[in-house]
């Protein structure tokens, strides 16, 4: 099989959590005493418009720098004024120029849930979530076991803190599905080629139980997408590229209100 970026970012992350040497049942119970969650999935569903969850991204291991400079606090103030249902934050420093400080900053600038955008592959990475103020954490099915994604979706639901998992095809979904994912996010982007495929999303969307919400991830460009994601069934849509280099990221967000 061809080895894809997402392999390479993976190994990072279990080369460094091979190293942690912090005691994961102290983590729990320090995370199990934080500061209630602010209801990522329910900011999602009863809308009368898509949602979407707008992303904070300095950079990505594709495009390179994309908004290096911007200021959490303030883009996060320019999405709530554009009508986000949610946050998302990237906290990978080495692959997307984000980092911890970035999501404490833009959840202290608003109300809205945060998404912590990472790559979990440790129970102490959905706990470092938790702690750092997250209300939702990633779980990317094709980066993990079936054991890893039960494991975390249920550590994360017991700190009443929402999973996002994150699939690709049918498969994936239905693992995630039976790990007792309720939030699945499908990314449009081909692992190898990096190409965003529309069709898969409206693929993918028919197959989604009813109680799940689901959110479209990656490619979305404008109102058009926003639309037919719409109408192939997603409560929601992941957006960052498109509005960190809006000019007017607020109302660049405000059109996907569809």
């Amino acid at each position: 099989m061809t080895s894809t970026y997402l392999d390479s970012i993976v190994a990072f992350h279990r080369r460094r959590a091979s190293s942690d040497s912090r005691d994961a049942r102290s983590l729990l119970e320090a995370a199990s005493k934080t500061a209630a969650t602010r209801g990522f999935r329910d900011s999602l569903v009863n809308n009368d418009h898509l949602s979407v969850i707008a992303e904070i991204k300095r950079r990505s291991p594709s495009k390179g720098d994309l908004a290096i400079d911007l200021d959490p606090g303030e883009l996060a103030k320019s999405y709530l004024v554009g009508g986000a249902s949610c946050l998302s934050v990237l906290t990978d420093e080495p692959h997307f120029g984000g980092s911890v400080s970035d999501l404490l900053l833009a959840k202290a600038a608003v109300t809205l849930p945060v998404l912590r955008k990472d790559f979990t592959v440790d129970i102490r990475d959905v706990c470092d979530a938790r702690l750092m103020g997250a209300d939702c954490a990633l779980v990317i099915v094709a980066a993990l076991s079936i054991a890893e994604v039960t494991s975390f979706i249920e550590v994360a639901h017991g700190l009443a803190m929402d999973v996002l998992a994150e699939v690709h095809d049918e498969k994936e979904l239905e693992i995630a599905i039976n790990a007792g994912a309720s939030l699945i996010g499908v990314n449009q982007r081909d692992l190898e080629t990096f190409v965003v495929d529309h069709e898969r999303a409206v693929r993918m969307g028919a197959a989604m139980p009813k109680d799940v919400v689901s959110v479209a991830e990656s490619g979305v460009r404008g109102r058009d997408d926003a639309l037919a994601l719409r109408d192939a069934g997603y409560n929601a849509v992941l957006v960052g590229e498109h509005l960190v280099m809006a000019p007017d990221p607020a109302r660049a967000l405000a059109e996907l209100l569809v």
